[in-house]
């Protein structure tokens, strides 16, 4: 448990290959159902209730995430870009953005924090040097955030959701801390009373944070942070922490602060994920970031559509309320980004949103003592490669109405069907292309045991599939 990558950067430009696969272009309609319908638009901001382990909109509907992550928008792409990119990631059915506020090299930025056409974020310096990491936090260049504001409000015209990152820590922490906690402090109030007239943002500070164990490193990051909850009371908070794994949690002095946790692993998502779920004191966890889509990080090789599926499958069965999925191209947007956009792992997100959003996913609690599927489960592991693992994450709703179990090789899953209230209508739903495959003999007693085996392979032509048990 001790691997760490301490340059993801490097590593990611690196293993990355371009062209392992076909490219697919898709038109999907956001937030569109398998069952039922589109999903009414979320109303945000998005908030936690008391006990509650899932975001809900402002009508208290359940929310999922369903994320991208194009961390350097703000200072690689135009406005008009922006517009463009982001109407392309609500037809794949995203919902949410990962954006930083201001990047540098480690974000896919540039060295000086300037925008693509030569804007600096900050118009002058702190006693003792002209770059970056000098950079008087109190001196804000109005022009380069108004160009932040008007991104933020491009991505609520398509009803995105923001996890916007104030001052991301992967190339920035030794600025906070040159700059220190007081200015910290006021650099996040200014910030606060800024963006707490946009609805449509969650504040998501870290960004591979491993030096939070310094203090003085989480005295000037957790500063930005309380400055912004001191004139923004209207969004929640949250945070990445660790290098290739960890939860939000895992730092104290960020108890007070975050209200949704982020859980952050290379390896098979799920560990992380119930580690999130299994907290005496109840909280919402999400999988902020896994291998992404054309990155071969924590792997054997580059991660394929399979790959991904397992990771987002895992997260979701594992009592996540949602994930943010990433790809190479776009969350630096390398050279040739817009070539990248309608990807298979993009594509396929729609169809993980539309199964979950088509049925009670809110409900669902993680089957962690092998209760429902008694056989066929798998190697339940906390490290090592997602492709290397096997593991069949369960979940099932209280009242016994529904169970399901993702598996991402193909062997007979064995269930107790006295786990469900009613006789149980069986399907298997293939992840990779998002269709239903009626199970012979079905709607099946509740009683005694079953075992279910999958029709061989998906559309893809990989072993991974979901059993899906529900009392009509």
């Amino acid at each position: 448990m001790n691997m760490v990558w301490p340059n993801l950067m490097l590593l990611r430009s690196i293993f990355v290959v371009r062209h392992w696969r076909k490219i697919l272009t898709v038109s999907v309609i956001a937030g569109a159902s398998l069952a039922s319908g589109r999903m009414a638009a979320a109303v945000y901001p998005v908030k936690v209730r008391s006990h509650d382990r899932y975001l809900v909109d402002q009508n208290n509907t359940p929310f999922l995430v369903m994320g991208d992550c194009p961390q350097s928008l703000t200072v690689n792409l135009s406005v008009s870009q922006a517009n463009s990119y982001f109407s392309n990631r609500q037809a794949h059915g995203f919902n949410t953005m990962w954006v930083n506020l201001v990047c540098t090299t480690y974000t896919g930025g540039r060295a000086d924090g300037s925008t693509f056409d030569g804007i600096l974020p900050f118009t002058g310096y702190l006693p003792g040097g002209n770059t970056l990491s000098h950079f008087d936090l109190s001196k804000p260049n109005e022009v380069f955030f108004a160009r932040c504001d008007q991104m933020i409000g491009l991505a609520a015209k398509y009803n995105l959701l923001v996890f916007l990152d104030p001052i991301e820590t992967g190339g920035w922490l030794t600025n906070m801390v040159n700059n220190g906690p007081k200015a910290c402090f006021d650099y996040g109030k200014y910030l606060g009373n800024r963006y707490r007239r946009f609805d449509n943002i969650v504040w998501m500070s870290g960004n591979d944070y491993e030096g939070w164990r310094d203090s003085a490193n989480d005295a000037a990051v957790t500063a930005v942070a309380k400055g912004i909850q001191a004139t923004d009371t209207r969004h929640i908070h949250t945070i990445e922490l660790g290098g290739s794994f960890g939860l939000s949690t895992d730092d104290p002095n960020w108890a007070e602060i975050v209200s949704l946790n982020a859980a952050y692993t290379y390896f098979p998502t799920y560990a992380e994920v119930l580690k999130g779920y299994n907290r005496a004191s109840v909280m919402p966890v999400f999988l902020v970031e896994a291998c992404y889509d054309f990155e071969s990080l924590g792997q054997e090789h580059v991660a394929t559509p399979a790959t991904l599926r397992r990771e987002e499958y895992w997260a979701n069965l594992s009592g996540a309320t949602g994930l943010i999925y990433g790809n190479h191209y776009t969350w630096t947007f390398a050279q040739g980004w817009e070539s990248h956009l309608d990807t298979s792992g993009a594509a396929q997100i729609a169809n993980l949103k539309a199964f979950f959003e088509s049925r009670a996913w809110y409900d669902l609690v993680p089957d962690q003592t092998h209760a429902t599927l008694t056989a066929g489960f798998g190697t339940f592991s906390s490290k090592g490669t997602v492709d290397g693992n096997d593991y069949a994450t369960v979940a099932r709703t209280p009242d016994g109405r529904m169970a399901i179990a993702y598996a991402p090789t193909i062997r007979p899953l064995t269930i107790d069907m006295t786990r469900l209230s009613g006789p149980v209508t069986a399907r298997w739903f293939d992840p990779a292309n998002g269709t239903y495959i009626a199970i012979e003999g079905s709607p099946f007693s509740n009683t005694g045991s079953r075992s279910f085996t999958p029709p061989g392979k998906n559309h893809d032509g990989d072993g991974d599939w979901v059993l899906v048990l529900e009392v009509k």
